[in-house]
């Protein structure tokens, strides 16, 4: 029987770095919950990114946590606040089914927090997707585990990552190579990464949904593995706010 991606990484998970540096000892995690049952959500406009910082800013300092875990597979209402998960190629058209399901999972913390490459890979492609809502400067790594080719997407990050780079580029396991980047660099969000792991890239360069329908749950998540196979961290998570 072949080995999935996923339990080849399950496989392997002691050899991975930290993608951020997290001292359990001395600091404090907590859980992000993005979905309908957040009625504090329904109380600010998440379209207005001051108001969206603010709000997260609020909940690490009241918490007294370094990171905020946003949920991998969580359906979440917060992708309102921009079209962009609504599929309009026409913008007097509706969209039945929006883009609603996440991908991949958040660590929201502050500006300028330092990314590191949990194996050995290559740069894959990168750009600047600047759009409101969308992933901003985004690095794509390709990796090869044993028989397994894979990627890790690394979006919302500081534009000036995105220089001096280039196709091909090795970067190395415990490397850091980037950044959470600011709201005007990030695709207007408050500053965090989203990290993803992706078997089959498709056509994508710079780019893959991080967001998918859900009705097309059961196809994405089989690309898209939990990536808390790599970054190990639930297991630090102090509450769910």
């Amino acid at each position: 029987m072949q080995t999935t991606l996923f339990e080849r990484l399950k496989m392997n998970s002691k050899h991975f770095h930290p993608v951020v540096q997290f001292n359990p000892a001395k600091e404090k995690l907590i859980q992000f919950d993005f979905t309908e049952k957040n009625i504090a959500l329904q109380k600010i406009n998440l379209a207005d990114t001051e108001m969206f910082c603010k709000y997260i800013n609020d909940l690490l300092q009241n918490a007294q946590s370094k990171f905020g875990i946003g949920g991998y597979n969580e359906l979440r209402t917060l992708y309102s606040r921009s079209t962009l998960f609504n599929n309009d190629k026409d913008q007097n058209s509706v969209e039945e089914e929006p883009r609603r399901l996440h991908l991949g999972i958040d660590i929201w913390g502050n500006e300028g927090t330092e990314i590191f490459a949990p194996m050995n890979g290559t740069i894959h492609s990168f750009a600047f997707n600047d759009n409101f809502g969308d992933y901003g400067a985004t690095i794509i790594l390709k990796h090869q585990l044993e028989d397994i080719s894979f990627y890790t997407l690394y979006g919302h990050l500081s534009i000036a990552d995105l220089q001096n780079i280039k196709k091909g580029d090795c970067i190395s396991h415990s490397q850091q190579f980037a950044h959470f980047g600011n709201s005007e660099e990030n695709g207007h969000w408050p500053p965090h990464l989203h990290f993803q792991v992706i078997q089959d890239i498709e056509n994508y360069k710079g780019d893959y949904p991080g967001v998918c329908k859900f009705s097309e749950r059961e196809k994405y998540l089989l690309n898209c593995p939990d990536p808390e196979v790599i970054l190990d961290l639930r297991k630090y998570i102090a509450g769910c706010i």
